[in-house]
C-alpha cells in the first residue's frame, strides 16, 4: 500500500516511525515546507520522495494519505485532497478549528465521507481499548471522569499552538480526544456543556511579536448526556511529575471500572510504566487488577503507548477491506463541537446547549 504524507512535524514523524514498522505499507512521498523538518522526515523515510505541494503529493498514485499538519490548515487541505483524489485519507484531530468550519467541510465531503478517518488516536490505546472491552462489569453507567494531569504544550514550527485562532483552544486542540472517548464510553450523544478555566501558570512570559499566547492551561468541562450521564474532564498542563498522565474511572450501578495511564516521566522507570484496568465491584470488596503492557518498538515510535500503530492496522484493514472507518467525519467534528462549547461556556461563564443533530450551539437561556 502506497501512502502519502502531509506535514511532517511532530506528529507527522511519528506516524512515519509506527508506518515503517508494518510490511506491508511503503511511504512513497511527503510535503512539509520546514527544511530542519523535512531532514528528520528523511532519516526516517529515506525512500520517500519530497513534494512541493499537496497536488504533487497526490499525483504520486496513493493508496492512502495521511495529513498531520497545524490544526488551523486542516479544513482546506481535507477539501483540497477529496477533490483532487478519491483515496481514502487519515487527518489528524482536531479536523476543524472553528464552528462555522463544520458546516462548510461536512457539505464538501458528504459524498465521500466514507473515505475519511478521523486520527483520534487515544481510542487505541491499549489500556484505553482494555477499558472499553470490560465496561459492561460497571452495569448501567452513570458517571464519568477523565482525569489529564500533563505538561505544558510543546513548541511547534511558527508557535502555532500558542493562539487560540490557530489551534481552536485548548479544550478543542489538545481534549477533543476526551470528548471523543466520553461518546465512545457512555454510548450517547452530549446536550449540554459547563466549563471553567483559566491560564494560570504556563505561557505568561512568552511573546511572538510582541503578543502573549491565550491558550488555557486548566479547566474543568462537565457534560450531561441524552442518556442522563455526566462526565467530567480534569486538565492541568503544569503537573508532568505525577505518575499517571490520564486516568479514567466509569462509576456504574454494580461498581467502578478505572484506567491509569503512566506519564513520560514515569516511563523511564521500569516499576512505574505499565498501565493499569482495575475494577472494583461494589461488593464484595476487593479491586480486580490487570497490568496492560505495550512493546518496546511501539513505545519508541511515538509517545502515544502504541495507539498510532493499532491506529493505522485499524486503518490498513479497512483499506484492504473496504469497510467504513472506526473514526467517522462526525466522530471527529462532534468531539470539536464538545470542546467549542467548553471553550464559549468559560468565555461567557454560562452553560452551552449542543443541538448534535444540527451541529449547533447556543447558551443556555
Amino acid at each position: 500500500m502506497r501512502y502519502g504524507l502531509l506535514g511532517a512535524g511532530m506528529m507527522g514523524r511519528e506516524h512515519l516511525r509506527n508506518l515503517a514498522l508494518f510490511e506491508d505499507i511503503e511511504v512513497v512521498g511527503f510535503c512539509e515546507p520546514d527544511r530542519g523538518m523535512q531532514e528528520q522526515a528523511r532519516s526516517i523515510a529515506p525512500d520517500a520522495q519530497l513534494v512541493s505541494d499537496l497536488p504533487a503529493l497526490l499525483n504520486l498514485e496513493l493508496d492512502a494519505l495521511v495529513i498531520a499538519t497545524p490544526n488551523y490548515q486542516h479544513v482546506d487541505q481535507l477539501m483540497a485532497a477529496i477533490e483532487l483524489c478519491d483515496v481514502p485519507i487519515l487527518i489528524e484531530k482536531p479536523v476543524v478549528t472553528r464552528l462555522e468550519h463544520i458546516a462548510r467541510i461536512r457539505s464538501a465531503v458528504a459524498a465521500r465521507s466514507r473515505q475519511v478517518w478521523v486520527g483520534m488516536e487515544y481510542r487505541f490505546m491499549p489500556a484505553l481499548a482494555t477499558f472499553a472491552n470490560v465496561i459492561h462489569q460497571v452495569g448501567v453507567p452513570a458517571m464519568l471522569n477523565i482525569r489529564e494531569h500533563r505538561y505544558p504544550f510543546l513548541k511547534k514550527v511558527n508557535d502555532w499552538n500558542r493562539f487560540n485562532r490557530f489551534s481552536g483552544g485548548t479544550f478543542v486542540e489538545k481534549c477533543c480526544h476526551f470528548f471523543d472517548l466520553m461518546r465512545l464510553f457512555l454510548d450517547s450523544e452530549p446536550v449540554r456543556v459547563f466549563a471553567s478555566g483559566g491560564q494560570d501558570v504556563n505561557h505568561l512570559d512568552e511573546r511572538y511579536d510582541g503578543e502573549q499566547p491565550d491558550i488555557l492551561d486548566n479547566g474543568f468541562v462537565t457534560v450531561e448526556f441524552e442518556n442522563g450521564c455526566r462526565a467530567m474532564l480534569d486538565l492541568c498542563m503544569f503537573a508532568e511529575g505525577v505518575k499517571y498522565e490520564q486516568e479514567v474511572s466509569l462509576v456504574g450501578d454494580k461498581g467502578r471500572l478505572d484506567c491509569q495511564i503512566p506519564g513520560p516521566l514515569a516511563m523511564k522507570n521500569a516499576a512505574d510504566a505499565r498501565a493499569q484496568v482495575v475494577f472494583s465491584p461494589r461488593r464484595p470488596y476487593g479491586p480486580q487488577i490487570d497490568s496492560v503492557e505495550v512493546g518496546e518498538d511501539l513505545l519508541r515510535a511515538g509517545a502515544h503507548q502504541g495507539a498510532t500503530f493499532y491506529q493505522h492496522q485499524a486503518f490498513l484493514t479497512s483499506l484492504q477491506s473496504g469497510s467504513a472507518p472506526m473514526v467517522s467525519l462526525d466522530d471527529g467534528l462532534k468531539a470539536v463541537l464538545i470542546g467549542l462549547a467548553a471553550q464559549a461556556s468559560i468565555s461567557a461563564h454560562q452553560a452551552i446547549e449542543i443541538d448534535i443533530q444540527k451541529f449547533k450551539l447556543r447558551p443556555l437561556s
